[in-house]
């Protein structure tokens, strides 16, 4: 059988890149998202009393992660990208349908000038994601306190310390007249590790970057320490 189905919304976010984002949401609580409504979905009444809620399933489309083909299994980055498992045991994008599900923080709902907004907290959704559902997170249902997690019994490791050298300290604080806790945001991403598992002690490269907002932010990796070490250079 086949279906198909209507985006009902699109993620505005500060993710405009794949690499960087969290590999599960909740992991970096200053992840932001605006959650736009699109017509004929935008009308006030659909969220009358999820403002009750204070967590909500998003259902989404890895829209860039398309494939003609399927395949079988895949290699999880939490596995070092070296062992094949099945893809309905992992969370890949690469999947037979590119369907995503994300619990994510409701942290307000706003409902003016023709417009219905959801904004979201612990967001790991890239910009411009579409949307097919929400539904509220029930937590007498949904909260398995005896749940096996097969291979990811623990969250991913993080980096111990991130700094941020005297220049990168300028640019962010002007920058977060423009978008507030941009400081807090980089230290939580950079301490999640979004380095792929290969990369931890057995490579030579140290230095990476990720694009937030209009930016992109660099750092150089010694041991289990990061520190942002040029200046916040704005994406023209």
């Amino acid at each position: 059988m086949e279906f198909r189905f209507q985006s009902i919304g699109l993620i505005h976010s500060c993710f405009k890149e794949k690499f960087g984002i969290p590999r599960q949401p909740g992991l970096v609580p200053e992840a932001k998202a605006i959650l736009e409504l699109l017509p004929p979905y935008n009308r006030p009444e659909a969220l009358a009393e999820l403002a009750g809620f204070s967590h909500l399933w998003i259902i989404f489309v890895f829209h860039q992660a398309l494939r003609d083909e399927w395949r079988p299994t895949v290699r999880p980055p939490r596995l070092g990208g070296n062992r094949r498992i099945g893809v309905f045991a992992s969370r890949a994008p690469f999947r037979p349908n590119p369907i995503g599900l994300s619990l994510v923080t409701l942290e307000g709902i706003d409902t003016a000038a023709g417009k219905c907004l959801l904004r979201l907290g612990g967001v790991d959704l890239l910009d411009g994601t579409p949307v097919l559902d929400i539904k509220p997170y029930l937590p007498y249902a949904e909260a398995i306190t005896e749940a096996r997690a097969g291979y990811a019994f623990d969250a991913p490791g993080a980096v111990a310390t991130v700094t941020f050298s005297a220049q990168a300290e300028v640019q962010i604080a002007a920058a977060e007249i423009k978008h507030p806790g941009l400081a807090q945001l980089i230290r939580q991403l950079i301490a999640a590790d979004p380095r792929p598992a290969y990369h931890d002690g057995r490579t030579a490269r140290t230095r990476y970057g990720m694009r937030l907002w209009d930016y992109d932010v660099r750092w150089e990796v010694t041991g289990d320490s990061a520190c942002v070490v040029t200046e916040l250079a704005t994406v023209s």
